[in-house]
């Protein structure tokens, strides 16, 4: 993996765990750590959403090894069960 492809995933993991505790808890850990309504909450929050932006790019429109792995697991006739 590339650099840019680890820290996306990273800021994906994290805002997805924030948003479940929002969910689920009502509770912002990214507010509680950075501070609510703060110019840096607002950077993280937009690099969250543009890591979402470039994968779905990624799975959309590029990346073949992505498209690859995904295309290879779901859609081969190998990944049927045969009896």
């Amino acid at each position: 993996m590339k650099a840019l492809d680890i820290i996306v995933a990273i800021l994906m993991i994290i805002g997805t765990i924030n948003l479940g505790l929002v969910g689920f808890f009502d509770v912002n850990v990214l507010a509680t750590l950075f501070g609510e309504g703060t110019a840096l909450l607002r950077v993280i929050y937009a690099l969250i959403g543009l890591s979402g932006v470039y994968e779905l790019g990624g799975i959309t429109f590029g990346k073949k090894e992505l498209h690859g792995r995904w295309h290879n697991r779901w859609c081969s006739t190998e990944a049927t069960v045969k009896h």
